[in-house]
């Protein structure tokens, strides 16, 4: 009992930490008017060699799974999408297997079946990327797009994969929302928009404003962390809820389909 009150204050106190910058992203000299970032696209090509070790990795799934994805996980979702949902890293048997973010592993369980209720999805999540389920308005990507071994990838392979996120954030025309799946995310994602992570501390239910575009914060809805009581459906839905919330209140409509 003593945990679950810990708990709840905890993320009453994150709740009330909401951080206004001033300042858009997009005014960093660096997204604004590099060229060469400009450039990038926002996937990275499905034989990325920018991470030895990853790409090592890789190759030996190739040869022990050959019928599997075995590359950088694809971006799933809505082009036109106000929300953007980012993750960590594909799971061995999850993304690395089947291709699509979240799907094939426990966590997509929790994260489709959420994004079904708050209306970001139609369809039926089967666990495979041919089950028809669609996103609405919504988008999923990986903070590093190519499974790292142990589920764990080093700080240079996230630095490295930040130019792919910080290309797919931009490549969002409508884009209001975004919703980090644990720290790592988080970081990558406030280092991507320019900001500063002293001033952007990462907390579930945790939500900074950011130029336009509001960031909120969950615990990443892996199987450790609901088994061990870290993560409820309740507790993750309540960030959906406020996403959901945030983006009815702003001006700007879902495109029509």
């Amino acid at each position: 009992m003593k945990k679950n009150s810990k708990r709840t204050i905890s993320r009453t106190k994150a709740n009330t930490k909401t951080r206004t910058i001033t300042r858009t992203w997009t005014d960093r000299p660096d997204v604004a008017s590099n060229p060469a970032v400009a450039q990038i696209a926002p996937e990275p090509p499905r034989e990325c060699a920018v991470c030895p070790r990853l790409v090592a990795y890789r190759r030996e799934n190739q040869s022990a799974h050959p019928d599997w994805f075995n590359g950088p996980a694809p971006s799933f979702g809505d082009p036109q999408a106000r929300l953007l949902i980012v993750g960590l890293a594909p799971g061995l048997q999850g993304a690395n297997r089947t291709g699509r973010p979240f799907t094939g592993d426990y966590a997509g369980e929790l994260l489709y079946g959420t994004l079904l209720k708050f209306g970001f999805a139609e369809g039926t999540y089967e666990a495979r990327p041919d089950d028809g389920l669609r996103l609405i308005d919504a988008m999923i990507t990986n903070a590093v797009r190519c499974v790292p071994p142990q589920n764990k990838p080093a700080p240079a392979e996230i630095n490295a994969c930040r130019t792919f996120l910080q290309a797919r954030i931009k490549a969002l025309p409508h884009l209001r929302a975004i919703l980090c799946l644990g720290r790592i995310a988080h970081e990558s994602t406030v280092l991507a928009l320019g900001l500063r992570r002293s001033a952007t501390p990462f907390a579930h239910g945790a939500r900074h404003e950011a130029g336009g575009v509001t960031l909120f914060d969950s615990y990443h809805c892996s199987r450790y962390n609901t088994n061990t009581g870290r993560l409820t459906p309740e507790m993750f839905e309540a960030v959906f809820a406020e996403a959901r919330t945030l983006l009815e209140s702003r001006s700007l409509a879902p495109p029509r389909r």
